[in-house]
């Protein structure tokens, strides 16, 4: 069934029973509305960031089919966006994400000694979780901050020319 044609009044009142809260429906029907009706698809970046956001920063299946149907889209086009995209998370996360640069310029600039410090200082590898749960390590490509590297994304906040001593600073820091 298709909804492509079907106001969007109409779709959102189809399913009570949908997984998605009246903040969060009103959320995603504000990102739609900055696109043309029959592009409404291209919020569905903006859409998962929203949804994994409210769902404790990360993906479930069932949240990723609800996108698609909210947006009118096949689910593998959302499940492409969301393992494609090193922001979208799949998996239970930390209370915070700290999350390294790994490009060249932060290489040379001692991003590569930031993981080495984060891995033997807390105990967890890119990927992982600390076992008290209070953040997920996570080595990313490219966190466009070339001129200032080596940059480190924890939660949603940028910092950069980070020495080792200045990583722990932000990471004690986390509540």
């Amino acid at each position: 069934m298709s909804f492509r044609n079907v106001p969007l009044a109409v779709i959102h009142d189809r399913d009570k029973s949908t997984l998605f809260t009246a903040e969060i429906r009103a959320a995603i029907d504000a990102l739609i509305a900055k696109y043309p009706s029959e592009w409404q698809q291209s919020a569905v970046m903006p859409a998962l960031s929203l949804v994994q956001d409210a769902n404790g920063g990360w993906l479930t299946r069932e949240l990723m089919d609800e996108v698609a149907v909210y947006l009118d889209m096949p689910e593998v086009s959302v499940y492409e966006v969301a393992t494609f995209y090193g922001m979208y998370d799949l998996e239970p996360q930390g209370k915070h994400k700290v999350c390294v640069c790994n490009s060249i310029s932060c290489l040379l600039r001692g991003s590569e000694d930031l993981i080495h410090h984060v891995e033997s200082k807390y105990g967890v590898h890119p990927g992982e979780t600390t076992a008290d749960g209070r953040f997920t390590f996570k080595e990313v490509e490219c966190l466009g901050a070339c001129r200032d590297a080596p940059a480190v994304l924890v939660d949603k906040t940028y910092h950069e020319n980070l020495s080792p001593e200045s990583l722990d600073k932000l990471i004690d820091g986390l509540e």
